[in-house]
Parts: C-alpha cells; sequence; structure tokens
C-alpha cells in the first residue's frame, strides 16, 4: 500500500528541476565490508528498504554482499544479522554470491502463515534465496531474517552445475507480486518466475518464460553497434524494477529499457548511455576497452554503467524513477508518468556521519515515513569505494539519504 508523503514535499517536487547537478548529503551509512579473506569476501551491491507495518522506525535494510551473502541493518546504518552465502555444493564448484535483492508482500506458505519475504538472485549457484521477514524481532532489535528456501530449488537459467560454473547465472533482479524477474549474467536474457510454496514452510519457484533484449544496434548512419565487452559475452542487464507492470532495465552498457512486466510486447529503448555508439575496441593485454571515435549517437544523462533502479512514488500515479550513473557517480531523475521525461541529476556527498557515495551499484528509494529520523521517506544507495580507504582493501557498504535532503536540493539544482 502506497504511504504517501506529506502534502509540502508532493507540492515541492512536483516544481521542475533547476538545471546542474544537485548534491545531497548521506545522512547515515552501513559498517564498512571488505572484498577480501579477511573480511569474509564481502562486497556491497543491492539494498532492499523494508518498512514495518506497524512501527516504521524500526523498518530494516536488507542488503546483498555477493560472497559475504545477506546483511540486515536498522535505519542507524547499524548492522541487526549477517546470514553468508551458500557454500559451494561440490569440490572445484563456485560458492553462493548474493547478487540484488527485493521483497515479497503477504506471501502465503504452505502452513497457512502469511509472511514478507527477501528474495536475492545467488550469481553463484544459479539459484534465488528466500528468507521470511519477522516483524516483531525487527521491532525488538533483533535478526529478522531467516532462511525459507527450499533445498531443491532448480538452477534459475542453467542445467547442470558445470554450465553454471561457467558464471551465466541469475544476476539482477526485481520483484512483482509474487513473481520474480531475473537478469543473466553475460547475456542479455530476462527470466520471469514464480514463487510457489514448498512443504515445511519453504518457498520455492518454476520459470514461467524468457525474454532476450538485443545485443546489436542500429545507428542512424546505416551501420550496427555492439558495445564492447571482452570475449563471448553479451550487454547484460543488472538493475531491474517494476512499476505498476512496467519493467525498467538497465542494460549496463546501452541503457535503460521500458517493457512489460510480463515479459511480452515490445521492450523500447527509454534512454541511451553517453557511450551508445562509440567503437570502443577490445585490448586483450589489459583487458579493457579502448574508447574509439564517438559519433554523437550516445545519450545526454547516463554514463556507463547504467546500474541501479528504484522509484520514489509521491502518488498513485505520480512520481520518480532513478538510475545510477555509475560512470559519473550521479544518478538521473525521470516522470514516473508517461513516457518518463528526463528531470534532473544528483550525486551523494558526504554529511556529518558519513562520506559519500561513488561507483554505486543498487539503490531502493521508498516514500513510506519511517520515523523522526526519515519522516518522507528514504533512499538507500551502494557506495562502491567506502572512505575512508585501508590501504589497498576494497571497501564498500551502503548510504541512507533524507528524501527531504533529495527534494530541497533537486529543487535548488545545487
Amino acid at each position: 500500500m502506497l504511504v504517501r508523503p506529506l502534502f509540502a514535499t508532493v507540492l515541492l517536487l512536483l516544481t521542475p528541476l533547476s538545471p546542474g547537478v544537485a548534491t545531497v548529503p548521506a545522512a547515515a551509512e552501513t559498517p564498512p565490508l571488505y572484498d577480501d579473506e579477511a573480511g569474509g569476501h564481502a562486497n556491497g551491491d543491492d539494498p532492499a528498504i523494508w518498512v514495518h507495518p506497524t512501527r516504521p522506525g524500526k523498518s530494516v535494510v536488507i542488503a546483498t554482499a555477493k560472497e559475504g551473502g545477506l546483511y540486515a541493518y536498522a535505519l542507524s546504518g547499524a548492522q541487526l544479522q549477517h546470514l553468508p552465502a551458500q557454500p559451494p555444493p561440490g569440490p572445484g564448484h563456485e560458492p553462493g554470491r548474493l547478487n540484488n535483492v527485493d521483497l515479497v508482500h503477504g506471501f502465503r506458505l504452505s502452513t497457512g502463515a502469511k509472511v514478507d519475504l527477501a528474495v536475492a538472485s545467488d550469481r553463484g549457484r544459479d539459484q534465488l534465496r528466500v528468507y521470511a521477514i519477522d516483524p516483531a524481532k525487527a521491532a525488538a532489535g533483533q535478526p529478522p531474517l531467516t532462511d525459507v528456501t527450499d533445498p531443491a530449488v532448480p538452477f534459475v537459467f542453467n542445467t547442470t552445475q558445470e554450465e553454471v560454473d561457467a558464471a551465466e547465472t541469475a544476476y539482477g533482479l526485481a520483484v512483482t507480486g509474487t513473481q520474480v524477474l531475473v537478469s543473466r549474467r553475460h547475456e542479455t536474457t530476462l527470466g520471469l518466475l514464480e514463487l510457489t510454496a514448498a512443504p515445511n514452510g519453504r518457498v520455492t519457484y518454476q520459470r514461467v518464460r524468457t525474454l532476450a533484449l538485443p545485443s546489436s544496434f542500429p545507428l542512424p548512419d546505416g551501420s550496427a553497434w555492439t558495445p564492447c565487452l571482452e570475449p563471448g559475452e553479451l550487454p547484460q542487464v543488472e538493475g531491474m524494477v517494476v512499476d505498476r507492470g512496467t519493467l525498467y532495465a538497465a542494460q549496463e552498457d546501452v541503457g535503460i529499457w521500458r517493457l512489460r512486466a510480463d515479459l511480452t510486447g515490445r521492450p523500447v529503448l527509454m534512454d541511451r548511455v553517453k557511450e551508445y555508439g562509440r567503437q570502443d575496441t577490445y585490448d586483450p593485454a589489459t583487458e579493457e576497452c579502448v574508447p574509439g571515435h564517438d559519433r554523437g549517437y550516445g545519450g545526454e544523462h547516463l554514463a556507463a554503467d547504467a546500474e541501479g533502479l528504484t522509484v520514489y512514488e509521491t502518488g498513485r500515479d505520480s512520481g520518480y524513477l532513478l538510475a545510477s550513473s555509475q560512470g559519473d557517480d550521479t544518478f538521473a531523475v525521470y516522470d514516473r508518468a508517461g513516457r518518463n521525461a528526463y528531470l534532473g541529476q544528483f550525486r551523494v556527498g558526504p554529511g556529518g556521519r558519513a562520506d559519500g557515495a561513488e561507483a554505486s551499484d543498487g539503490a531502493m528509494a521508498t516514500s513510506a515515513p519511517l520515523g523522526h529520523a526519515f519522516p518522507e521517506g528514504l533512499l538507500v544507495v551502494h557506495d562502491g569505494a567506502d572512505s575512508p580507504p585501508d590501504g589497498d582493501r576494497e571497501v564498500t557498504n551502503f548510504k541512507f539519504v533524507d528524501w527531504r535532503k533529495v527534494a530541497v536540493d533537486l529543487r535548488r539544482g545545487v
């Protein structure tokens, strides 16, 4: 159910955004995650915001950390729980790596109980992992998550463990009702899955259909363009969000697609990355793409990679679609309605209790009032380069942003 923000904020947000890139301060942050052996190979990626049904100040941020598993945080940023990723299914096989996470509300288990679920894509094992959320434990500041994944869940895209180990596996994820949309790593494929109750209060799923987005694109000069990637890879999708039956999917090196959430109909490329159409060349010595001639076919708002997508609602049919422009550390803002007109840009900078966000992957926003700290909603974003640095260790975490600051700074355009 949509909880509308305060009327004054709605009026403010409906005012057209000023030119330029706003900077909004982070209000809080989670503890650092370290992607090395000492840190449990925890690499932050994607957050979800679970809103407590009766005590919104006790809402929980749930976030993935790849091989580090799943974390739950209080609205202060304090850690409530850590659930490790699954071990390898056998010698020589890949361990679990939780990539993206989203929420299902009011799912009925085989026991008859209705629960909210956190559903995460496990890119290491090509599966979904499912966790029940306990409101009473969340309200008490206790670990709120319980793994309810059926031990016999199938692979999402593959048929054998050898195929899974090749890493073309479940990647991005978004939820619509009891259905889950999943993208495939190193491919353009999207899959639609249906969650179902399994015995003993567990949850499983079955695949409904798949859809492949384009990997090659016609240009106005009559030529065809393919994004520069490592040999054998296709331009993958990661960031996704579903809004009123529409799926928005960020194809990292291409742009943002808009399509039906049931994966039928024709996808529309809503916006392109700035690098769209640029003839880059892959250098096998450095394993990187060398920028080539830019013929001016790219977009104006997204610097590759196009990453996390989320929606902030201001009414039944109004609000904002936010997209992480990872290449320039900003977030693009689009109208939630109509043809998703571009409205402005902002970045997350340092605040009194946290540094800013750079190289951001996942993001999630809610307009639900979350107590005195976030009375008009919350934006949570991944920070791919947490500060202060710790030698050569890769450090990530998540930044919490008071939506009131987003509204004010977007209005000012500072």
